[in-house]
């Protein structure tokens, strides 16, 4: 029975390892520390899975449906516009702040996804260690009572 709690607790703690690895890996990725490339890459990945996720129906054309176009489209219009002024804004770089702020959030994001997986790791050491000083006392008293009687 320890043996196979111990391999369940050898598995556990690779799993651990490799996760923390991974979201670190992702997180240096992501921020761009190293590359600065790999920051521009990831958030145009972002805004790619952003944009291909949707949804398409067909219903049958009624006076509310055309309304419902024809505010749409003035929706899709008004959408145009305001990407032609944040171009604009762009070229005049007065749109800085926003892209930081969006490539922030995904590194905040990461980041305190590691710190928990490693406040995680931390306490089940901890907690393991405690438990094994738990059981060599209890371990200790039994042999202390067998030895006396």
């Amino acid at each position: 029975m320890k043996v196979m709690e111990s391999k369940l607790a050898n598995v556990y703690h690779s799993l651990l390892r490799v996760g923390v690895v991974v979201v670190a890996s992702l997180l240096l990725f992501d921020s761009g520390i190293l590359f600065p490339v790999t920051e521009q890459l990831s958030q145009n990945a972002q805004y790619y899975v952003a944009n291909v996720i949707g949804v398409g129906a067909a219903v049958e054309p009624t006076e509310l449906n055309t309304l419902t176009a024809e505010i749409s489209a003035r929706q899709r219009d008004l959408d145009a516009r305001e990407a032609a002024l944040n171009e604009r804004e762009i070229n005049v770089d007065l749109n800085s702040l926003t892209d930081l702020e969006s490539t922030s959030l995904s590194t905040y994001i990461l980041s305190v996804l590691l710190f928990i997986i490693l406040v995680l790791i931390v306490l089940n050491y901890a907690l393991d260690s405690a438990r094994e000083r738990y059981v060599r006392q209890l371990e200790r008293q039994i042999n202390k009572e067998k030895a006396t009687t």
